[in-house]
């Protein structure tokens, strides 16, 4: 199903509940990596995959019971029964957030059809079986809730099953701290920034140096050009070739010297970017240094 083409990419920090104290947030690798919706057309179930290295970080299979949860500005988490976790993604900006967490509902209200889809087929095709069907159904959507709690599924309708999912989010919520969390990705996405800042940084510096280069060059020829016109003007000959030399050493100089203007104005612009960045940078450090 990695295979398939995402139905909708995103990139954010990604954690998961320490297993052990069910307080703490593990991140899942210092970067943000890209987290991704897929259709299993061959299960007929929909999942949420992110893959760090060649280890897959997230592998959640979406049910209709599941509930994506805002807990600030830019993290939001859900809980994977099935898997036993709960995963944290802290992304750069709340429209990313608010992207993820539109798609959540969509994928939710898909998987819920695709459910109802699947089940009404089998009671079609062999009705005998009847509620037992569900037990026997291969599908890791009859069976989302891990082993055991396949009877949630049947007559007892979806309302004990979301009333089971919320009681065990509640649980893992109420141990740990949603300000802490709120912290660390805060903390991470701003890390991410200052990494593609310093980088920003460099570039321009070696742009400035590449530029004050050339114009050095072009203000070395334009100033052997001035003195070869100025030797012409002294010699005041008035044949044909030295003043069509003369004319053409002129208009040479003429074009060195708007080149020269302009390397000198874009050199001033790099100059003021990389002012404002390093200002940036230094709200930056100042901030990282709070949150350590």
């Amino acid at each position: 199903s990695c295979r398939e083409q995402p139905i909708f990419s995103t990139r954010a920090h990604v954690f998961q509940i320490d297993p052990a104290t069910k307080r703490n947030w593990i991140p899942a690798s210092k970067h943000a990596l890209t987290v991704s919706y897929f259709y299993d057309a061959t299960r007929n179930v929909y999942r949420i995959i992110s893959v760090g290295g060649t280890k897959a970080i997230i592998n959640s299979t979406i049910t209709p019971n599941m509930t994506f949860t805002k807990t600030s500005q830019k993290f939001g988490q859900w809980a994977d029964s099935r898997a036993n976790t709960v995963y944290g993604l802290g992304f750069a900006s709340e429209q990313h957030l608010s992207q993820f967490a539109e798609k959540f509902q969509e994928v939710k209200e898909a998987a819920r059809l695709a459910r109802e889809k699947s089940q009404d087929k089998t009671e079609l095709t062999n009705p005998a079986l009847n509620i037992t069907s569900h037990q026997v159904l291969p599908s890791p959507i009859i069976s989302s809730n891990g082993p055991g709690e396949d009877k949630l599924f049947r007559s007892q309708s979806a309302d004990v099953e979301v009333t089971t999912e919320k009681e065990r989010l509640k649980k893992m919520l109420s141990e740990g701290s949603v300000s802490e969390v709120q912290w660390e990705a805060e903390f991470f996405s701003l890390q991410d920034n200052n990494n593609k800042l310093v980088a920003a940084l460099h570039e321009a510096n070696a742009n400035v140096d590449q530029w004050k280069k050339q114009l050095a060059a072009y203000q070395e020829e334009t100033e052997t050009l001035r003195q070869r016109v100025a030797e012409l003007e002294s010699q005041g000959s008035h044949d044909s070739p030295s003043e069509n030399n003369k004319e053409e050493l002129n208009q040479t100089l003429e074009e060195l010297e708007m080149l020269i203007k302009a390397k000198d104005e874009e050199i001033q612009v790099l100059k003021s970017q990389k002012c404002g960045r390093w200002e940036a940078e230094g709200e930056r450090e100042e901030t990282l240094q709070k949150l350590q």
